[in-house]
């Protein structure tokens, strides 16, 4: 973990003076991270500022403005949950399972990664994404754009539009499942950094998915499916959960990733047309 007290040099003369100030920082990967602030940096100054905002704890990809996801060059921002690296196996599992979908809906889209991905793969689609961080919608609407993507700020299926009901193929909710207690267990940069919102799931860990497995019967097509990511110790519960709404719900793994994602696939009959379970509010 990178520590305040290291001083990177005022203006890096060469690769091995960068790599030193952040191996010193305690940056694991030094020389991955430096080749990639001097190639993204204009100028010797500019690294520089990257160097001392690395050293001082700031995650590398608010450090250079943008992370990679799935290939792409997604920009992110302060205050914005940066995408991660497991997460690309809930859009792996999205195309395996709906590689037909032309209506998608991003969930808790944060930078809007997960719907850029699926725009990417699937093509001519039409999609909306939607988080309830005035932040998050104005970096996900700069990533979304080139793809036609709609944008909407509000509290899950609130911020949608009606006419989506019963329209979504594939509808990928990247909800904040880490329980209230275990926040101050996250490594530093992510609590230092990243959104409360984006990350706080409630005592269990599993509230915002419990309101989206609620919901997602009323917007999915005939057949489509929902996925969330979750942990391994919750997997059991979140699987439950989906069961309960009426959805088909299975687990998908991914032990190189560390990831774990519960698909729930909705009725393709004439029950499609409303569930018949409805939560307690």
């Amino acid at each position: 973990m990178p520590s305040v007290s290291a001083v990177p040099p005022s203006t890096p003369s060469s690769p091995d003076s960068v790599v030193a100030a952040l191996r010193t920082a305690g940056c694991v990967f030094a020389e991955d991270e430096a080749e990639l602030i001097l190639t993204t940096a204009r100028t010797p100054g500019e690294a520089a500022a990257m160097v001392e905002r690395r050293v001082a704890g700031l995650p590398l990809e608010l450090v250079v403005g943008w992370a990679e996801f799935r290939g792409l060059r997604i920009t992110v921002a302060p205050g914005v949950f940066v995408p991660r690296r497991r997460t690309e196996f809930l859009v792996e599992q999205a195309l395996a399972r709906a590689p037909g979908a032309t209506v998608v809906v991003d969930l808790c889209c944060g930078s809007g990664a997960v719907g850029a991905a699926l725009a990417a793969a699937l093509g001519d689609i039409e999609l909306h994404a939607a988080d309830i961080d005035p932040a998050a919608v104005r970096c996900a609407r700069g990533n979304i754009a080139a793809a036609g993507g709609h944008v909407h700020q509000g509290d899950l299926f609130g911020a949608l539009p009606a006419a989506l009901r019963g329209r979504v193929g594939i509808l990928a909710a990247n909800v904040p499942y880490v329980p209230s207690d275990e926040i101050g267990l996250l490594p530093q940069e992510a609590r230092d950094h990243e959104p409360l919102v984006a990350l706080d799931g409630g005592t269990d860990g599993l509230d915002v998915l419990r309101r989206v497995a609620a919901e997602a019967p009323r917007w999915l097509a005939p057949g489509g499916c929902v996925l969330v990511e979750t942990s391994r110790h919750q997997a059991p519960a979140a699987v439950e959960a989906f069961e309960r709404t009426g959805l088909a719900a299975q687990l998908a793994v991914s032990e190189e990733l560390y990831a774990h994602v519960v698909v729930g696939v909705g009725p393709t009959g004439p029950e499609a047309v409303s569930p018949v379970w409805s939560p307690a509010r």
